[in-house]
């Protein structure tokens, strides 16, 4: 059975996003919680991973990103055939300045066509109190936007990127989360979210999925996992799932994954990524 409805397919298609939808109970939803947070404190050196393809290093990221309570409602827009292309921990801490400026997510990905979903994943309650995310309906329907780098300190995006034009803050939607909720958008909504002046963490697990005609348009071949379906295009070198957490092979896989996402992002810089895509 699909699990959105044909009604709410047709919203996502209208207004480039759709929200909440129960990927999974609020137990499940703790148990990855506690996951993280026993890393985060076993592994705090390794803080990178969370950054970038966290699914490529930690078998319970690589379990998340293959979740049927994520998979099925993706699959309702972008077909049976998907890619993940990537994975990354959204984290505000109580009393956090972080944000993310207002932006959207094909910036500096080189992918296209456009055909391209963001499920983001609450592990945590993600409210307007919290910095919950926003988003300003129907903005997916317009191309491109151009959009200029800031590199601020407390943006949670790569390059600080934020649209190079006035943004209508009433228009935006607050897309408030519980745990084991997440939401979808399109690659070309605008979005972005406040900081956290509350006492609650924050959690957002940002899964990035592609249907396999995709295909990367800047720097060298791209890689992605295939997560559910067949891939009849083969525009994307398979990634490997991780045998065991940290495993040597898989921080190795990582690692090299991760530099070559680099250099499409950081393209035309001289700066070397440190934050989340």
């Amino acid at each position: 059975m699909k699990s959105l409805s044909s009604e709410a397919v047709r919203f996502y298609e209208q207004h480039g996003y759709y929200a909440p939808i129960r990927a999974f109970s609020v137990e499940t939803a703790a148990a990855f919680r506690a996951k993280l947070e026993r890393f985060e404190q076993e592994q705090p050196a390794l803080g990178q991973i969370l950054r970038s393809k966290t699914h490529l290093a930690l078998t319970w990221a690589d379990e998340l990103v293959r979740h049927p309570g994520i998979l099925d409602a993706v699959e309702c827009v972008i077909g049976p055939n998907i890619l993940c292309w990537g994975a990354s921990f959204f984290i505000k801490n109580a009393r956090d300045p972080s944000f993310v400026s207002w932006h959207q997510d094909s910036t500096y990905w080189g992918l296209e066509p456009a055909d391209i979903v963001t499920a983001w994943v609450a592990l945590s309650e993600s409210v307007v109190a919290n910095g919950a995310m926003r988003v300003v309906p129907d903005t997916h329907m317009r191309e491109q936007i151009p959009h200029h780098d800031t590199f601020a300190a407390n943006n949670l995006l790569s390059r600080g990127q934020e649209v190079a034009v006035a943004v209508d803050e009433a228009q935006a939607v607050a897309l408030e989360l519980q745990p084991g909720e997440m939401s979808l958008h399109h690659v070309r909504l605008v979005h972005g979210s406040d900081p956290n002046p509350s006492d609650r963490r924050r959690i957002g697990f940002a899964i990035r999925y592609l249907p396999t005609h995709v295909r990367q348009t800047v720097g060298p071949r791209d890689s992605a996992m295939l997560v559910r379906g067949s891939d009849a295009y083969g525009h994307f070198q398979p990634e490997r799932r991780p045998e065991s957490d940290l495993a040597p092979a898989a921080l190795a896989h990582h690692s090299e994954v991760t530099r070559q996402v680099a250099s499409v992002l950081m393209r035309g810089t001289a700066k070397v990524p440190a934050k989340a895509m």
